[in-house]
């Protein structure tokens, strides 16, 4: 197939890359991955947009760069926030059934909002919600092709350097190689690599790992969002996860004494930042006193706005109308990622990111509740549209490399690198753990040689270089 003719490949199904797919009629679009595991269908918090009375976006602006510590680019969250509105309406033209207040949007509030404007859909399924009404929307789309049982394995570069080709590893082992002048990685964040954390196990960071690897630069790979108030009961895998909204309609963190636990720690209490709440309930959990999030106060019509969280609760024997739920800090979101302009591009010409994978600057040092659902939006349909009409008139030669990720680690050593990067890179970091964690990932035989430690051991250099503390990442030797 010609440059002219080849398709955009987008690796990762979840928000954004239904968005770019959907966003790039009519080129043809080879869509990678399936999104019943991703981290958009598991989302509990909606999208947010400046859509109440008195609200406007540059309101919306001024909490998503004070949330961010000032990291933010300016011009990008102005982009963002101009653009939400506008997204909420084209979600809803693809069939998103957004909650209604009689004939205006239902708006909750979230941590680090000034006001309520988060839009929801079925109360706090809002990821399901949306991406099963993006998958239908795709479906039906003529230009689209899945391959849901499929995953990006490799890329090739020509003798420029510029994208050739992909590699995809189908589910019974079977590989397909697809020539395209155009890859879009929309494989998530990296939560999984960490003990402590609400993604999916898809979410390990391997689409940021392989783009490393050929050579795209990275950005702000220190800043790991911990969410405060994940369901802490015991196992592996993904905590569950208690949304936000239910601080902003009224439940309160409360330490063993029934104390409210964020009383006099920021003027915005139980809706403060992230970063704010979840050092708060990692500092106590650390000194042995447990927190709970009180639900009691909101009453059985309250909670029924939450179904999602209520049977959360009541599946590990929690009835949130009298007990209260234990909580703990866990990895939920990757402010940094591949490093991309605003249009979506990577410093590796024809290589594209979007959503968590990506860094634009857009969320700073710490996101914004729920301005991750709403990046996913604005973002994918912008580079889909651009994408769109795109067209590499070169002739290229054929791939010059394979550029792969290399070897994985097994359970075992997954399991270590998952607890060296939470007890190293939580919510309060020192050097000398950080240094530790780095001699155990290059000396242990186990570990020393996969793409899970390379890219661990790049998030830890970035933590260690940052001697300050901003944001989400917090130094307690700084």
């Amino acid at each position: 197939m010609s440059p002219a003719g080849s398709p955009l490949v987008v690796a990762g199904a979840g928000l954004a890359g239904l968005s770019v797919a959907l966003a790039a009629a009519p080129r043809p679009v080879l869509l990678v991955g399936g999104n019943a595991g991703s981290a958009s269908a598991l989302a509990q918090g909606g999208i947010a947009a400046a859509l109440g009375p008195g609200d406007r976006p540059a309101l919306h602006a001024g909490d998503t760069i004070a949330a961010g510590a000032g990291h933010n680019d300016a011009g990008r969250v102005a982009m963002l926030v101009d653009a939400a509105p506008g997204a909420v309406a084209w979600l809803a033209a693809q069939g998103v059934a957004f909650d209604r207040d009689g004939e205006g949007w239902a708006l909750g509030r979230e941590g680090g909002h000034g006001r309520a404007r988060i839009v929801h859909a079925g109360g706090d399924a809002s990821g399901h919600a949306i991406v099963a009404a993006m998958a239908r929307a795709v479906a039906g789309a003529a230009h689209v092709t899945r391959l849901p049982s499929h995953r990006l394995c490799a890329l090739a570069l020509s003798e420029s350097d510029a994208i050739a080709a992909v590699r995809l590893a189908g589910a019974d082992g079977s590989t397909l190689d697809v020539a395209t002048d155009a890859l879009v990685l929309a494989t998530g964040g990296l939560g999984a690599l960490f003990a402590a954390t609400t993604n999916p196990p898809s979410a390990d960071g391997n689409g940021l790992a392989l783009a490393l690897e050929a050579g795209a630069p990275g950005r702000d790979l220190e800043f790991v969002q911990f969410h405060p108030t994940a369901l802490a009961v015991p196992g592996e895998g993904p905590l569950p996860l208690l949304t936000e909204a239910l601080r902003g309609a009224g439940a309160v963190l409360r330490d063993a004494r029934g104390e409210p636990v964020m009383a006099g720690r920021h003027p915005l209490g139980d809706l403060a930042p992230r970063d704010v709440v979840a050092r708060e309930v990692w500092r106590r959990r650390q000194a042995g006193g447990g927190v709970f999030l009180d639900m009691r106060g909101l009453g059985g019509a309250g909670l029924d706005a939450f179904p999602t969280a209520v049977a959360l609760c009541r599946r590990h024997g929690i009835d949130p109308r009298r007990d209260l739920a234990p909580v703990t800090p866990a990895v939920h979101f990757h402010m940094g990622g591949i490093a991309v302009d605003a249009d979506g591009r990577s410093g590796l010409p024809g290589l594209h990111a979007v959503g968590e994978v990506a860094c634009s600057g857009v969320h700073g040092a710490n996101r914004l509740a729920s301005n991750s659902l709403l990046e996913c939006v604005v973002a994918g349909r912008a580079l889909g549209a651009r994408l769109s009409a795109h067209r590499d008139a070169r002739i290229r030669a054929a791939p010059r490399r394979w550029v792969h990720p290399g070897a994985g680690a097994n359970a075992a050593a997954l399991r270590m690198l998952r607890g060296l990067l939470w007890r190293s890179m939580g919510p309060e970091r020192d050097d000398a753990t950080l240094a530790e964690a780095e001699r155990i990932l290059r000396v242990e035989a186990s570990l020393a040689r996969t793409w899970q430690a390379r890219l661990a051991l790049r998030l830890l250099h970035a933590a260690r270089i940052r001697r300050a503390s901003l944001g989400a990442h917090h130094r307690v030797d700084g």
